[in-house]
């Protein structure tokens, strides 16, 4: 059994965490591997497999806390209450101060964010897409593990796999829409074919993250779009005219 592949942050080196990819899973087919997206049309044994396979991965006897991802800026307060995976409020970054407590995000492309405090014992995962990033996702998190007894200056970051400039084309529009937030956003495209751009989402995400005056900021440097053994990849599975696409886990957690 080929074991689960869990990429680490050396910013978060003492702290339960993973970025997860595709490797060490039960599910078949297109999603073949550690499928873990509810809604990716996979066996729902298979995912449920899976997603025990990734908690004892990172935090073995974990308790799992995901939250129905709308590509949001919204960020919720776990507590002691048991989340199933029928239990899953709608939003797209989670914080905890309970240990014990994992906190997981599904990405396939978008952005993962692992953030924490030691010191305080707070712990917060995001998912970044490019309309929660834009949005304040990232800021918002923070805020709620500050809520928590946090300190900017002792919270820590690592943004994972995620798709990078030289697989991320976009239009005009879009360069656009950044541009109108601020033209220092300009910085995060590169020129593409005519009228296209290519856009660093993982560079967005740490500027923004940096920009909250946090201690550090990690970036892996991983392109799911471009390593279809490791990580699944929504615009691969796009581009293959595929009929699904898995998800992927990223994981962080309180001992």
């Amino acid at each position: 059994m080929q074991a689960v592949e869990v990429n680490r942050a050396g910013v978060l080196d003492d702290i339960p965490h993973g970025f997860l990819g595709r490797r060490g899973g039960v599910s078949t087919g297109a999603v073949a591997g550690l499928n873990v997206g509810l809604g990716s049309g996979d066996d729902p044994v298979a995912i449920a497999e899976n997603r025990r396979r990734a908690v004892e991965a990172v935090l073995p006897g974990g308790r799992l806390a995901s939250v129905y991802q709308v590509h949001s800026a919204d960020c919720v307060t776990v507590g002691d209450a048991v989340w199933g995976d029928d239990v899953r409020p709608h939003a797209d970054a989670l914080v905890t101060d309970r240990p014990g407590a994992v906190l997981g995000v599904l990405t396939a492309d978008c952005a993962p964010v692992l953030l924490a405090d030691r010191e305080a014992g707070v712990v917060g995962a995001a998912h970044a897409g490019w309309k929660g990033a834009v949005a304040g996702v990232t800021d918002r998190t923070i805020a709620a593990m500050i809520s928590l007894g946090a300190a900017p200056s002792r919270i820590v970051a690592a943004v994972g796999p995620c798709i990078a400039a030289t697989s991320y084309e976009v239009d005009e529009g879009f360069h656009q829409r950044f541009l109108a937030q601020s033209s220092d956003n300009g910085r995060f495209f590169a020129p593409g074919r005519p009228e296209h751009w290519q856009f660093d989402l993982e560079a967005y995400v740490a500027a923004r993250l940096e920009a909250a005056g946090i201690a550090a900021v990690e970036r892996l440097g991983l392109d799911t779009y471009v390593q279809p053994e490791r990580f699944y990849s929504f615009r691969r599975a796009t581009h293959l005219a595929e009929a699904n696409y898995g998800r992927q886990f990223s994981l962080i957690a309180n001992r």
